[in-house]
């Protein structure tokens, strides 16, 4: 059990967990949609000519990533903390698949390493086809890694929409927000063909990301309701 007198303000952790959050959306989408994304090309020749004249990029938005699994580790410790008073079982469970969806999505990164490599070896038989191998693999795998993401999402709405100290609107975003991971996860195992027109969908989650965020910065929560089901915890 935290001892909440040795820790800073639940309005201060509120508005860090913020901070945090609005880095792993900005690093997230950015290394993916606004770096790697756009240097996918119709063949695999194009894909890896384009690796290979932005190879710094590539490195950067890989950078980007380990950014946003390190702000994910902070951010799981935090809401731990902050949503800890509305059930310290649910909460503890949420940290713990927050942190394995960050072990999966760090180790995942080395194919994007081991593809941008590969690409920058000339000579090497089927190459092409190896970074594109890579480049799915990583797919794959960030795809899996976001199913532990969902069952935290799900355990995190749950918790927000219990609580008295955020809106209860927040949580059933979130909540949903998990529905969609599941489901994307479980079509790129079960249906892969279906996955790419399932992916709109996922806008369904960045809004219910970005209004948690939102709120965490701009309002943080209600300090005094969290020190009071802190306290009729505790008791």
């Amino acid at each position: 059990m935290h001892d909440s007198s040795a820790l800073p303000s639940p309005q201060r952790l509120a508005r860090v967990a913020g901070l945090l959050y609005l880095v792993i959306i900005v690093c997230g989408v950015g290394g993916q949609g606004l770096i790697r994304e756009p240097m996918i090309g119709e063949t695999a020749a194009q894909t890896v000519a384009a690796i290979q004249q932005a190879a710094l990029a590539f490195r950067l938005s890989v950078l980007a990533d380990v950014a946003m699994v390190l702000a994910d580790v902070g951010l799981g410790a935090l809401l731990y903390v902050l949503l800890a008073p509305v059930s310290r079982t649910l909460s503890l469970a949420a940290m713990a698949f927050r942190l394995a969806q960050a072990s999966v999505l760090g180790v995942n990164l080395v194919h994007l390493l081991q593809a941008q490599a590969l690409a920058g070896a000339p000579g090497l038989e089927g190459r092409d086809a190896l970074v594109m191998s890579l480049l799915d693999a990583h797919a794959v795998g960030y795809d899996l890694g976001l199913m532990f993401f969902a069952v935290n999402c799900l355990l995190v709405g749950v918790l927000i929409a219990r609580s008295k100290f955020l809106p209860r609107a927040l949580g059933v975003g979130v909540g949903v927000s998990g529905v969609v991971y599941l489901v994307g996860g479980g079509l790129r195992v079960l249906a892969p063909a279906l996955a790419a027109a399932f992916a709109p969908a996922y806008v369904v989650p960045l809004l219910a990301e970005l209004a948690l965020c939102g709120w965490l910065l701009a309002r943080g929560l209600d300090a005094a309701q969290w020190r009071r089901d802190e306290m009729s915890l505790g008791a």
